[in-house]
């Protein structure tokens, strides 16, 4: 897990590409997968004030560039596909009328999360799972981890590479049997990879850091750094310097 040149398509785990703006293809089954869309945003953080949607339209238009990019055959929302159930009208069909537009070009599998709430967002979204199994992968949100899956893709903490003192690029995690999704929403960078809160968070899923490796999505290309361990610790030479090295001591012969 060495860091690499910058691709379009870059091997996450095992029959995972991480593909700009922070999509995942199923190399197998030619399924596409996002993260965290959080649709309709703006209205729900407005008090349904019917505020005008753009992140709404500008997320679906990169999941429909990608889609006919990839030829998926397939689209999966892993979780928090909308921002909250509390929307208005106007901004419910909007969500609507986009998601049809979707499954005009792929099949759409929408995974449940937490901000889909009790209903699980069935009025705005239609029919959700709680997870659903592809290539071997077991797809969830990942406010709570599964006990029996075996590999696991998961969105949820936003995870991000935090570039300066307020600027951050969207960023994938991905190993042998966890694969971490960055969100399509741009108003929540969520955690850095490097810090001690995005590590907590994925302790409950038994995943070693020297194991995963970041990858950070822009719009156009990815940016494989290498592995996590050996990132969190060139910063911290970057930041801090390096340790000094201990003295030997020469015996008298």
């Amino acid at each position: 897990m060495r860091p690499a040149a910058s691709c379009d398509a870059y091997e996450l785990a095992p029959g995972v590409l991480a593909l700009p703006a922070g999509f995942a293809l199923l190399r197998e089954s030619r399924v596409l997968v996002c993260a965290d869309a959080h649709l309709g945003y703006e209205d729900v953080m407005g008090g349904g004030a019917a505020l005008p949607l753009w992140s709404t339209a500008e997320i679906v238009a990169a999941i429909a560039v990608a889609a006919r990019r990839h030829a998926a055959a397939e689209i999966v929302f892993l979780g928090d596909a909308i921002h909250g159930t509390g929307m208005s009208a106007g901004a419910a069909l909007a969500v609507r009328e986009a998601l049809a537009t979707l499954r005009s070009m792929a099949r759409v599998t929408v995974v449940a999360g937490n901000h889909e709430g009790r209903t699980r967002g069935a009025a705005v979204l239609g029919e959700t799972v709680e997870a659903c199994e592809r290539d071997g992968w077991t797809l969830l949100h990942g406010d709570r981890p599964d006990p029996r899956a075996r590999r696991t893709m998961i969105g949820h903490l936003h995870p991000s590479l935090a570039l300066a003192a307020n600027a951050t690029a969207p960023a994938f995690l991905g190993g042998s049997t966890l694969a971490v999704l960055p969100a399509l929403t741009p108003y929540s960078p969520g955690l850095d990879v490097t810090g001690e809160a995005c590590l907590e968070a994925l302790a409950p899923w038994g995943a070693q850091r020297r194991a995963l490796q970041v990858v950070v999505a822009t719009a156009e290309r990815v940016y494989p750094f290498g592995s996590l361990s050996a990132l969190r610790g060139a910063l911290h030479v970057a930041r801090h310097g390096a340790a000094p090295r201990a003295r030997r001591r020469l015996r008298a012969d």
